[in-house]
């Protein structure tokens, strides 16, 4: 029977990917005031190059073990204690300015000093656009003393405490709140799933996992025999790894957990 639900935290209860697109979206309108540019086609720019870059660091084999993504790069301040973290923010500014200049390089426009103002305030203005899902709420709710609840999220603990401070009706709800960061792998590994099942004091067939990604949230369910919930926001075709249920939006998981409550 069904005793706790387990889920992710980026762009399962908070809308991740609209937080990114409205900070690139006031950011590159900041460059539209000095040049004569696209702000889409700007914005398009940089997040190529910023994907480009950041695997190419020496940050990275450590922010890919524990789930730090590209765009969490252009904005965390990574203040968490390890020399792993010290080298994030030795070594993140000048990726961040780098993405800039590059994607104002690619209008033709090398203006080092407006890059630099850009990377600096990517980061302020991710900070003013937090949203939740408009179901995120209500489904917590109903859930809330029916089950244990877990979140099991990938990232840097500072990083994912921010985003839980931007949005402070979330973390309340939850029993435990488990960050990659702090346990030292990420998602999909099974010694982090079998972490939050032991937290938690629960066996793998009494836990459900929730999360939009296939390759993280739904693989490591599958790797530790956890049922597991894809929510697939955007009708994407995933071979790699089969789900055990899969729903477009959140509120479509209560019938879900209802029926593996029985």
């Amino acid at each position: 029977m069904l005793k706790a639900v387990i889920f992710d935290l980026d762009d399962t209860l908070l809308w991740d990917d609209k937080s990114v697109s409205e900070a690139f979206k006031a950011t590159c309108k900041k460059a539209t005031e000095k040049y004569a540019i696209d702000p889409e086609t700007l914005e398009e720019n940089v997040r190529k190059h910023a994907q480009e870059i950041y695997p190419t660091l020496p940050t990275y084999p450590f922010t890919s073990n524990i789930g730090i993504g590209t765009f969490e790069g252009m904005w965390g301040t990574f203040s968490d204690e390890s020399e792993d973290f010290k080298l994030m923010r030795d070594t993140l500014p000048s990726f961040r300015k780098e993405a800039w200049f590059n994607g104002l390089k690619d209008l033709d426009i090398v203006d080092e000093a407006l890059a630099s103002e850009l990377a600096l305030m990517f980061p302020s203005e991710r900070k003013k656009h937090i949203f939740l899902y408009e179901e995120t709420i209500d489904i917590l709710e109903q859930l809330q003393g029916e089950y244990k609840l877990i979140m099991l999220t990938n990232g840097a603990p500072s990083l994912q405490h921010t985003k839980l401070s931007l949005s402070p009706q979330l973390a309340p709800f939850f029993d435990h709140i488990i960050i990659s960061g702090n346990f030292g792998q990420g998602k999909p590994s099974v010694e982090i799933f079998k972490h939050a099942l032991h937290v938690a004091g629960i066996d793998k067939n009494e836990a459900v996992m929730i999360g939009d990604n296939p390759m993280t949230d739904i693989l490591g369910a599958s790797r530790v025999g956890m049922d597991s919930i894809w929510i697939n926001h955007h009708k994407r075709d995933v071979t790699e790894v089969t789900p055990t249920y899969e729903v477009k939006r959140l509120k479509e998981i209560m019938p879900i957990i209802k029926s593996l409550s029985k």
